[in-house]
């Protein structure tokens, strides 16, 4: 018997936000690697830098404003931070990007995007947003997009204090962040789904494109590959409350491909063949269903890799130029030709 992958999303402490606009860090998420050799001797972890160390390092160049409620709440898991170029490539307001982060919908945290969001900002050209939600373990479904929409609206409402285009706000996330990313983009003008949260509901929550990588669409349709495929997930059942045969409406309403439409946003999806935890299968489902139902979308085949995909130059500039085309309207073809991951 094969113990499950757990389903939870790393890009929080990986440079994701730093491939997805400047081209640039490594991009993994929580595909077990290779055993590596055992060190002679004990070995001392490097001490990773903390949020507000990295934050203190670049003042000079990313205003960062930590913990901004979104939703009228003292909870935490229900605030935003946001990292401003403190040197603006235009005069004109820019475009966001906001960040919704993995962890199998039980777990992860926005703080992990600090570094990324920071490289994305001290480009000058976009303003980055890291979004928390309420998890699976404090509030089922719907809670975790009822808190991404009220977030979006609440970024829009302060856009001219933040000097954002209000018209312009892409969403990523990787494993349960890309499911949200998707379901943000595909359910954008589903009233259903937006919850009554925070003092901005007179403000839309949808958004101009997506950049999905490796999640799920569709949790009618397993995301495990092999033997766990046959049994409920622990994380779908942790999300809606329990398994999706005896849930069927809920089950329907969480999945991004539900909402597929003509006016669904632009989304880009990038998914490794050899995904073991979230099944290829689940890019390719909201791919064609978008595509036939005369939206734009790209998927990207990861050749190779799993639960992790790995970011070399080609796959990096695919991503820069979608961001580019569809936040700042620069003509480019975007290739959906596979790509071969790298170690």
């Amino acid at each position: 018997m094969t113990t499950p992958l757990p389903f939870r999303c790393v890009s929080c402490h990986l440079l994701v936000a730093v491939m997805v606009v400047l081209g640039s860090g490594p991009m993994a998420f929580a595909q077990p690697a290779a055993p590596a050799a055992a060190p002679a001797g004990p070995a001392t972890p490097a001490k990773q830098p903390s949020p507000s160390e990295i934050v203190e390092k670049v003042k000079d160049t990313v205003e960062v404003r930590f913990d901004q409620p979104y939703a009228s709440t003292d909870n935490p898991r229900q605030q935003i931070d946001i990292f401003l170029p403190r040197k603006r490539a235009t005069d004109t307001p820019l475009p966001v990007v906001a960040f919704i982060h993995g962890g199998g919908w039980s777990g992860g945290d926005r703080k992990g995007f600090v570094g990324s969001a920071i490289e994305m900002a001290k480009s000058g050209r976009y303003v980055a947003v890291a979004v928390g939600y309420r998890l699976s373990g404090e509030a089922k479904w719907p809670a975790q997009i009822h808190d991404c929409k009220a977030a979006i609206r609440w970024i829009r409402s302060h856009a001219q204090e933040l000097g954002i285009d209000a018209d312009r706000i892409g969403v990523t996330g990787g494993s349960a962040g890309g499911h949200l990313a998707l379901l943000m983009g595909t359910s954008g003008n589903v009233k259903t789904l937006d919850g009554e949260l925070g003092d901005c509901m007179n403000q839309p929550s949808h958004v101009t494109c997506v950049v999905n990588f490796c999640g799920p669409s569709d949790l009618f349709t397993p995301l495990f590959v092999g033997e766990e495929a046959s049994k409920p997930d622990p994380a779908v059942v942790g999300l809606i409350g329990g398994p999706p045969a005896n849930l069927a409406d809920r089950t329907r309403e969480a999945s991004p491909v539900t909402y597929v439409s003509k006016e669904s946003p632009p989304v880009l999806t990038l998914h490794g063949t050899k995904d073991l935890r979230v099944d290829f299968k689940q890019a390719e489902i909201i791919d064609l269903a978008l595509k036939k139902a005369g939206a734009t979308s790209f998927l990207v085949p990861v050749v190779g890799a799993g639960h992790g995909i790995p970011s070399p130059p080609e796959l990096r500039a695919r991503v820069k130029l979608f961001w580019d085309r569809y936040l700042y309207d620069v003509p480019g073809d975007i290739s959906t030709a596979p790509i071969e991951a790298t170690p």
